[in-house]
């Protein structure tokens, strides 16, 4: 059998992995239109930050690497496949160094092409000093250009956004301006009422937080300024870090699989579109979201791993793994603070059923006779019909991660809020109180779900 991988970052990776360790004498080639393979996008904000000194680290496979796991194996960097015959089962492809076009066949295609920065529709991305956030090239762009920048000015206060500007805003060395527009700061992670205060946080450790600003345009003045044009005036800076979004990028095979209505692939849980040998990953297909059943464009490295993994292994053992979807968890560092969420939000929520509810909580981790204790933000969002489970956001000094990994497993699971309240958690004054701050969450949505309406 051959397999042709398009793409190979996190799930192209993945797939190519699982294929080789499962049958080592598969024919595999991988064509990647990139330099290199496997870049961890979500290291940009700790190279820009300092945190990471050399951007080659956060690679975590290479091309060579990854040839030597079998017999019959390609890794074609800087080859852009230019077309799919799905019919005949062939692409068509460029060497992007010397223009030299040739065919390849397949028996089982995966598409694994990832997803574009979202640009539009705001005019001007081409100006000089602003910059897409994406990829290894990207990253090595914008952290020449912020060394010179004594004002950056980052759009987008989603999660890539809120990072960046964190970021820049620990080092003191710039002016860092933060512009997020048509939703809410943070808005698929948290609502307003935690989004309120990391807001707060974001302005008291200098971030100048342009919040409900539309950006319409980019303007150079020739020297290398930016004037950036939005809804409420101009704002002058030195560069740009666009960062508001993504789209799957899925061209290659539009009018031969079923997309959905972001043009990202529909997959079955052993990652088979609907022609049945070609296989999809990551950013360019949907996910089935389980908090709401249904199918969603949720890109993230955790999903883009799983279903690499997932589809390597359906191709050599059909059936042998089955996707179980996502609950979209994930967390970040703002600061001197970590975030944490998992599921839906409540203004999300109501968006699908009409008996949303949620609480909020606040409450030290662990006893107050121990030499320190950290407060913990909670927020748990639920149904009032069946008191299932939703979503839950934390927020605190601590590192609070692995609280939405339980809310994950819970949400999963169709756990309610009664199960949260009394599962079984340790108790040590080192790390928590006797009841665990998780089981107390549970319990004060327990309260308001019992109280008298």
């Amino acid at each position: 059998m051959k397999v042709v991988v398009i793409g190979c970052t996190h799930a192209g990776t993945a797939a190519v992995q699982e294929i080789l360790n499962r049958d080592p004498e598969t024919e595999v080639a991988v064509y990647e239109r990139n330099a290199d393979i496997s870049f961890l996008s979500c290291g940009i904000y700790l190279y820009l930050g300092g945190v990471v000194r050399d951007l080659h680290d956060v690679f975590y496979a290479t091309g060579p690497e990854v040839e030597a796991m079998g017999l019959h194996v390609g890794v074609h960097l800087r080859h852009d496949v230019t077309l799919v015959d799905a019919k005949r089962k062939v692409v068509e492809v460029q060497d992007l160094e010397t223009g030299e076009k040739f065919s390849d066949t397949y028996d089982k295609l995966i598409v694994t092409t990832g997803s574009y920065p979202v640009a539009s529709p705001i005019r001007g991305v081409n100006v000089e000093n602003v910059f897409l956030c994406k990829n290894f090239k990207d990253a090595q762009a914008i952290k020449a250009a912020s060394d010179q920048a004594k004002r950056i000015a980052v759009v987008g206060g989603g999660y890539i956004g809120v990072e960046i500007a964190s970021s820049f805003a620990q080092q003191g060395r710039h002016d860092v301006l933060l512009i997020n527009g048509r939703h809410g700061l943070l808005s698929h992670y948290v609502d307003r009422g935690l989004a309120s205060r990391i807001g707060d946080d974001l302005r008291n450790h200098g971030v100048d937080l342009h919040d409900g600003e539309h950006v319409l345009e980019f303007d150079g003045d020739g020297d290398g300024r930016v004037f950036i044009r939005t809804d409420k005036g101009e704002i002058e800076t030195d560069i740009v870090i666009l960062c508001v979004g993504f789209q799957p990028m899925t061209e290659l095979v539009a009018g031969m699989v079923d997309l959905d209505r972001s043009q990202a692939i529909i997959v079955n849980d052993q990652m088979q579109s609907s022609d049945p040998d070609i296989y999809a990953a990551g950013d360019s297909t949907v996910v089935r979201f389980n908090p709401t059943g249904q199918y969603a464009y949720a890109p993230l490295a955790t999903n883009a791993v799983r279903q690499g993994k997932i589809a390597g292994a359906n191709i050599i053992n059909p059936g042998s793994i089955h996707y179980m979807g996502t609950q979209s968890t994930s967390a970040l560092s703002i600061l001197e603070h970590n975030m944490a969420t998992s599921g839906l939000t409540y203004s999300r929520a109501r968006k699908y059923f009409d008996d949303v509810d949620f609480v909020e909580f606040r409450d030290n981790y662990r006893p107050e006779f121990m030499p320190t204790t950290t407060p913990i933000d909670g927020t748990l969002v639920f149904r009032r019909s069946t008191r299932q489970i939703l979503g839950g956001q934390f927020y605190s000094k601590l590192d609070i991660s692995m609280c939405a990994n339980v809310i994950s497993v819970m949400i999963q699971n169709k756990n309610t809020v009664d199960d949260l309240g009394y599962v079984d958690m340790l108790f040590n004054p080192n790390f928590d109180r006797p009841w665990n701050y998780m089981n107390l969450l549970g319990q004060a949505a327990i309260n308001k779900l019992d109280q008298p309406q």
